[in-house]
Formats: structure tokens, sequence, C-alpha cells
């Protein structure tokens, strides 16, 4: 399988406070890859070296060829699309003027909307199921549906490659299976911080482990998520079983976590 993104030696500080050191990793072509690790590990910290905010003070991020950093931001935007878990201000704006906006990238600046770009809307507005809202004040919109939208938007950029960062945070169980559900069918390469590990186990191909800012493992999904692993960079006790609705055919785990702090604390001066 090729590999769209490449970081190598990836280095970046915050003032004279080192964040990331010596960041590794591909990413496989049409991968879903999920990035985990503790509070202050630094995954927010390489997301925004991805998607441009954060300037990396040594090492390189090519995409397909291209180094992201020597990309003006039109051009990293008609390759990387980005959603967070929280939105910029979107006053005054519809579902469906959210929905267009990824056609910003494409576009020249003073040329018009074709019936093509509206159809690529409708489209991207149809598979996500938000018609009924399409007419809806965003803000206004619940969390759940405010995600499907930055995902209609994110259809409409058409991107090599989709950065997400804590996406699930404040969605409820059902608007977090159907979100990632949702990314899954994009059929893109996808690059997702994720708190549950639970979701990462179902829904990442490949999982990278940061931990005081260096990746520290990396690798298929149920190759990196053990018991060990798991205890030794949070800090607690965890047993790893089968799901229970896994298929047959699949590798799919279950993480059961204790809740004795005492367990917790001892697993952790294990390390």
């Amino acid at each position: 399988m090729n590999n769209i993104l490449q970081v190598h030696n990836l280095h970046w500080s915050a003032g004279d406070t080192p964040i990331l050191r010596d960041i590794h990793f591909d990413i496989p072509e049409g991968a879903f890859v999920g990035l985990i690790g503790p509070n202050g590990a630094g995954k927010s910290s390489l997301m925004r070296c991805l998607y441009g905010v954060n300037k990396p003070q040594l090492g390189s991020m090519v995409l397909q060829g291209q180094n992201l950093t020597e990309l003006s931001a039109r051009e990293q935007a008609k390759k990387v699309a980005v959603i967070l878990q929280e939105h910029s201000n979107q006053m005054g704006l519809t579902a469906w003027d959210v929905v267009a906006q990824g056609l910003t990238p494409h576009k020249g600046l003073f040329e018009w909307t074709t019936k093509k770009d509206l159809d690529r809307v409708s489209s991207a507005i149809v598979k996500m199921d938000l018609s009924g809202l399409s007419k809806q004040p965003f803000e206004q919109l619940s969390g759940g549906e405010k995600q499907r939208v930055m995902l209609a938007r994110a259809h409409v950029q058409d991107p090599q490659l989709l950065i997400m960062d804590e996406p699930t945070n404040h969605l409820d169980v059902h608007y977090q299976i159907e979100m990632l559900n949702m990314v899954k069918n994009m059929g893109i390469s996808v690059l997702a911080s994720i708190h549950d590990l639970n979701l990462a186990a179902a829904f990442c191909d490949y999982i990278l482990v940061i931990d005081h800012g260096k990746i520290i493992k990396q690798g298929l999904t149920e190759d990196v998520l053990s018991e060990e692993l798991i205890s030794n960079v949070f800090n607690t006790c965890v047993k790893i079983d089968d799901h229970p609705f896994a298929k047959d055919d699949s590798k799919k785990i279950r993480i059961t976590y204790s809740y004795d702090i005492a367990t917790a604390s001892h697993t952790g001066e294990q390390k």
C-alpha cells in the first residue's frame, strides 16, 4: 500500500519549550489512522503542524510528494480538509452556506459558482443526510448536526487527507458512532485524534501512540492496542477481550477499565 503522507524528523517548540520531538510516521493511502495519547501528550500540537497553524522548527511533512510547509494556504486547502471539535463563528450562515465553503479552495477570486458546483454541494448534503437541515442556521444546529455539516463541507472540498482533532469529544454515543461511520465510508485517508480508545479500536485501521511529545508506537490497530501499552501510557489498569458484536472474521476488541483508583495507581507504578 502506498503512503499518502510521510512525516519525518518533526520537531516543534512553543517558545523555548519543546513540545514535539523527532516525530516519524506514515499514513497509508485510504487508511483511517487514529492518534491516541494522554492529555498533554502533543496530539493537538501535532495536528496543528499538519494543517499549518504551527510551523515546525525541523522536519518534513510530505503529502503525495509535496512538502506541506511549502504550499500556499489555498493549495494546502485543496489537499487537506480539517474538522475540529469546536467550530469558528458562522453567524448568519445556513448549513448549506457552510457546506458550500468547501468550494472555496477550488475557485478563483472572480469565478462564479457553476451548476456543477451547486450539484456538488447538493450531493454532499444528501450524502450526509442533511436535506431537512440545509436551510437551518448553522449556529442553531446540535453538535452532531454541526459535525455532519463539516463532513459535508469536507466532501465538497474533495481533499486527499482529512484531519480530525477530537471530532467526537462533545457528541453523545449515537452521534459518535454515526459520524465515524460516515467518515469511514468517505473512502479517503483520515488522521483523527480520538480520546475514546474503544472508538479507536472499532474504527481505526492503524494507530499512532504519542506520549511526552514522541510517537512511541505505531502500526495495525490490533498490534498496537495491548493491555500493557494502554496501562503504561494512560496509567490505568485495563483488560482486553473480543468485542461481543464483532463478526467472526473481525479482529475488533473491547477495552474494559478498572475503576479502582488503587489498582490504577499500582499499575502506573509498574512503568
